[in-house]
This record gives C-alpha cells, sequence and structure tokens, in this order.
C-alpha cells in the first residue's frame, strides 16, 4: 500500500502498482484462457490479413463493448458467429482479456465440447467431482466467453445441459461473450452450393430454436466474414 495526497488534500491509502498487478495476474490465470490464445488480444487482433470490412466492425464493436461495460452493456453480452479462421476466438478472448485488465472482471473461458465432456465424465461414480461443482464457476463467471457454441453433436441431452447454462446466466444478467461457426439461423439448414441445393447446418440446429431465440435477448450479434486466416497468414510452418 501507498498513502497517497487526493484532490481535496486528504491523504488516502491506495493499492500500489505491483499488488494491482498481482490481482491481473491471479485473474488472468483463474479465467482459464488455453496457452494457445493466451497471446490474443486487442493489439495482436489484425483486420489487414483480408479485406471484408466485417472484420473491421466487428474490432471497433469488440472494443465498445469493453469501453462501456458495465454500464451501456446491462448484462448483455456478444454473439460472435462465422465461418472457420476469421479471428472469432482471437477476438472473444481479446474482449475477456481487456475486461480483466482494464477493470478487474472475474472472467472464464470455456470450450463448449470440452466442457460437455468434463460435464459427462462427471457421472461416472469413481469420479469425486460433481456436475454442480463443475457448472458453478460457469454459472457465476462475471463474464463467461463459450467457444465453438454448437460444435457437438445435439442431442436432447446436449440441448438441456445447454439450455440449463445459457437460462441460468439469462436469468442472474451475466455477460456471456460466444463464438460459433455456424449461422444465427433457425432450423432447417441455410442453402448453398450450386442452385442452392446443398443446405449447412444452422445455430438453431445445432442447439435448439428455443435456446436461439434466448440468444437473442442475451447477446448483440456479430457477423463476421472473410478468408480463413489459418489457411494464409497463420498456416504452419517452419523456421
Amino acid at each position: 500500500m501507498v498513502v497517497a495526497r487526493r484532490a481535496d488534500g486528504r491523504f488516502a491509502a491506495e493499492a500500489c502498482d505491483c499488488r494491482q498487478q498481482v490481482r491481473i495476474d491471479s485473474l488472468l490465470e483463474r479465467a482459464r484462457i488455453p496457452k494457445r490464445y493466451q497471446h490474443c488480444m486487442f493489439e495482436s487482433y489484425h483486420t489487414d490479413f483480408g479485406t471484408d470490412p466485417s472484420l473491421v466492425a466487428a474490432r471497433l464493436i469488440a472494443r465498445q463493448f469493453v469501453d462501456g461495460y458495465p454500464v451501456t452493456t446491462e448484462g448483455r453480452g456478444l454473439l460472435l458467429t462465422g465461418s472457420i479462421g476469421v479471428g472469432k476466438t482471437h477476438l472473444a478472448v481479446g474482449i475477456l482479456h481487456s475486461l480483466v485488465v482494464e477493470k478487474g472482471v472475474r472472467g472464464l473461458f470455456c470450450d463448449y465440447r470440452e466442457l460437455l465432456k468434463q460435464i459427462q465424465h462427471s457421472y461416472n461414480p469413481q469420479v469425486a467431482t460433481t456436475e454442480l461443482e463443475i457448472l458453478r464457476p460457469v454459472f457465476e463467471a462475471e463474464v463467461l466467453v463459450l467457444d465453438e457454441l454448437g460444435a457437438a453433436k445435439p442431442t436432447e441431452w446436449v440441448w438441456d445441459t445447454v439450455a440449463h447454462i445459457l437460462n441460468t446466466r439469462y436469468n442472474d444478467r451475466r455477460t456471456t461473450i460466444i463464438t460459433t461457426n455456424y449461422a444465427d439461423a433457425p432450423p432447417g439448414g441455410v442453402a448453398t452450393g450450386p442452385r442452392n441445393a446443398v443446405r449447412d447446418e444452422t445455430l438453431g440446429d445445432r442447439i435448439g430454436e428455443r435456446m436461439r431465440s434466448r440468444l437473442a435477448e442475451m447477446c448483440v450479434t456479430i457477423q463476421m466474414s472473410g478468408a480463413d486466416f489459418r489457411r494464409g497468414v497463420g498456416r504452419a510452418r517452419f523456421g
């Protein structure tokens, strides 16, 4: 602690920079951001690898979201949709990182498929961890990043679990940031291919229309388009 003189002439104890950094480091560790994404910040999110203006717009909206949190966001989150490799996870982690560092938010990163596997594993009688112990931090995180929503094969159990998570956070007015590779559209698929003969699955197909409707209340949708970064600039190379 350090003693500082305030504008009114009085002296008050304030946390020194070292203690604030320790707190931020602790919050970042508890956010469980995977090592692969720990470099993902606004500063490293580049929009110049593609020509689609939606990427620039997405970064601007994300920055405004962080700047206005929590006053202007009022419990609402973001739904980042778009094809593979356009930077949805990078941007979501950048938002989470900035909220932790700039505003001291208690955040949590969850991979959708991994979370479902952990819940299923908890049903094994030989496992000490319970479903509630796994879900409690997901429910209670001030800001949750739920990555790759819809990636798991849809079943009644999956739909019920997704509904449990999203409804709990909705009722508690907690902010949820979601990424998905599926178009934000109702079940039945989106027509693609020659003469629209092929129909790609939608978010409604993967999580059910009832929960897609819930997301419309919970999150502002950001559509991201462009080339696959991983097959271009981000392609694996030696040296």
